[in-house]
C-alpha cells in the first residue's frame, strides 16, 4: 500500500502527446519522466507541464496568455524549473539511448521510487492495416521488439504495476517462427519478476464519442494473478454532435490555429462533465485544412447519402469522373462522414494528417473535414490542450498526427481510476 501522503509517481515511456498521462495526472498520479522521440509531441508535453505547474503555483494567468499569442512558447518555458524542463525527454528507446534516458530521469528523481510505468510502444508493426499493406508483414520492423526495451525500464525501475497500451492487432502479430509477440512479451516480463494481463478496451463504452479498441495490459510484480481489474460499461446516452457544440461553423480552409470564442448561445452537459470544456470562454485550433472543388463535391454527396439516408458513400458508386483513385478494391469507405446522430464515430488515426477524407464534417453547409479542435474532441482532450509543432509556428499536421496516436483522455482516466484502487489497496 503506498503512503498516504505522497503521490504515486509514473513515467510516461512513447508518450506521444500525452493523452495516457493526462488521464493519470487526473487522477492524482505525478509524472516523474516523458520519454518521446517526436520533437513536436515533446512540446505539446512541455507546454502542458507548464499548464499543470502554473495552474498548481496560482500563475495560470501566464497559461492564458501564451493561448491568446501574448507571451512566446520560449517565455512560457521560462517559468518551468529546471527540473520539470528536464522530464521531457526528446530521444527514441533503444540500446543506443536508454542509459542516456535512464541518466536523466535519474537525475530528475533523485533516488526516489517509481511506482508505475505507462506507455505503448508505436503501433504501426503489430497494425492489421500496417501488416497488410507490408509485403513481409512487417516481420523487419524493428518497432515489433520494442516491448523490449519496454522491459528495460521495468527492469531499471522495478515499479509495482505498469500499464502498456497497444492496437488489437497485437493479438495476431507473430515473428518469423510464427511465434506470437503477445506471448513472448508475457513471457519477458514473468522473467523480469512480472504477471501480465490483458483485456481490449472500447473508448465507447467510458465515454469518449469514437470507437477505438485498444489492448489494454497491466503487469504487477510478483506472481498473483487474476487481478486484472473489472471495467463498468457506461450507457451509451450522448450522440456525436456533441463534439461540434460551441465551435464556430467554418468552411475549408478557414478558421485559426490561435484563439478560437466559443459561441456563446450553446453548451454542452457532456463536454462540461468530461472536462472538454472546463472554464474558459475560448479554445484554439479551431482550423479546417483547405480542400479542392472535386473532393468538396464528393463531400457533398457524402452527406446528402447520410444525412438523408442513412447510407454510407462506396467509393465505386461514384460518377466515374470523380474516381481518380487508382485502387478501386478497397478502402472503398475512404470517403466517410462522422455521423452526428450516432453514438461514437469511426476511429481518429494518424491518417487524418495526411488528408480528411474519412472524417468529413456532417454539415453539407460547412462542407469540410475535421478541425483539429473537433478531432481532439473527439479523444476527449480538453479545449485547453495545446498541440505544438517542432517550431514556434504551429502546425496543423504535427497536432493532427499526435491527435490520432493518441490514447483518449477519458479512457486513460478510467484506467488511471482501477490502478490507484490497487495502490491503495495492495
Amino acid at each position: 500500500m503506498k503512503s498516504e501522503n505522497r503521490k504515486i509517481r509514473f513515467i510516461d515511456l512513447f508518450a506521444g502527446a500525452g493523452g495516457l498521462s493526462e488521464g493519470f495526472i487526473r487522477q492524482g498520479f505525478e509524472p516523474v519522466a516523458h520519454v518521446e522521440m517526436d520533437g513536436a509531441a515533446c512540446n505539446t508535453l512541455r507546454t502542458r507541464t507548464a499548464y499543470h505547474y502554473l495552474k498548481e503555483t496560482s500563475r495560470f494567468d501566464k497559461y492564458i496568455d501564451y493561448l491568446k499569442g501574448n507571451i512566446k512558447r520560449s517565455e512560457l518555458y521560462s517559468l518551468l524549473p529546471d527540473k520539470l524542463k528536464k522530464s521531457v525527454i526528446n530521444s527514441a528507446i533503444g540500446e543506443e539511448n536508454n542509459q542516456m534516458i535512464f541518466d536523466r530521469i535519474d537525475e530528475i528523481n533523485a533516488g526516489g521510487k517509481i511506482d508505475l510505468i505507462i506507455g505503448g510502444p508505436p503501433c504501426q508493426a503489430y497494425s492489421l492495416i500496417g501488416r497488410a499493406a507490408d509485403k513481409n508483414k512487417m516481420k523487419d520492423d524493428g518497432r515489433n521488439f520494442l516491448y523490449v526495451q519496454y522491459g528495460e525500464f521495468i527492469k531499471k525501475y522495478q515499479p509495482d504495476y505498469f500499464v502498456f497500451e497497444n492496437v488489437i492487432g497485437l493479438y495476431s502479430a507473430k515473428d518469423k517462427e510464427g511465434n506470437r509477440y503477445l506471448d513472448k512479451l508475457i513471457d519477458l516480463y514473468r522473467e523480469l519478476g512480472y504477471e501480465t494481463e490483458y483485456t481490449t478496451l472500447n473508448a465507447a463504452d467510458f465515454g469518449v464519442l469514437q470507437q477505438r479498441r485498444r489492448v489494454i495490459l497491466i503487469g504487477k510484480k510478483g506472481t498473483q494473478k487474476g487481478f486484472y481489474p473489472e471495467f463498468i460499461k457506461l450507457p451509451k446516452q450522448v450522440t456525436v454532435d456533441e463534439v461540434f457544440k460551441g465551435l464556430p461553423k467554418l468552411k475549408a480552409g478557414e478558421g485559426t490555429m490561435g484563439l478560437t470564442p466559443y459561441l456563446s448561445c450553446e453548451a454542452s452537459e457532456y463536454l462540461l462533465e468530461k472536462k472538454i470544456m472546463n472554464g474558459l470562454d475560448f479554445t484554439t485550433l479551431h482550423v479546417a485544412r483547405p480542400q479542392n472543388e472535386q473532393d468538396k463535391e464528393i463531400y457533398r454527396i457524402a452527406i446528402k447519402k447520410w444525412m438523408d439516408k442513412g447510407e454510407r458513400l462506396n467509393y465505386n458508386d461514384l460518377e466515374d469522373r470523380l474516381q481518380t483513385h487508382k485502387n478501386r478494391h478497397s478502402f472503398v469507405d475512404r470517403f466517410k462522414v462522422v455521423a452526428p446522430n450516432l453514438n461514437a464515430s469511426q476511429t481518429v488515426v494518424a491518417h487524418i494528417a495526411k488528408d480528411g477524407h474519412y472524417y468529413i464534417h456532417p454539415d453539407i453547409e460547412q462542407n469540410r473535414s475535421l478541425s483539429v479542435r473537433e478531432a481532439a474532441r473527439l479523444q476527449s482532450f480538453p479545449d485547453d490542450f495545446y498541440f505544438e509543432g517542432e517550431s514556434e509556428k504551429p502546425s496543423r499536421t504535427a497536432a493532427f498526427k499526435q491527435i490520432g496516436n493518441a490514447v483518449p483522455v477519458v479512457l486513460a482516466e478510467e484506467i488511471a481510476i482501477k490502478i490507484n484502487e490497487y495502490f491503495l489497496k495492495y
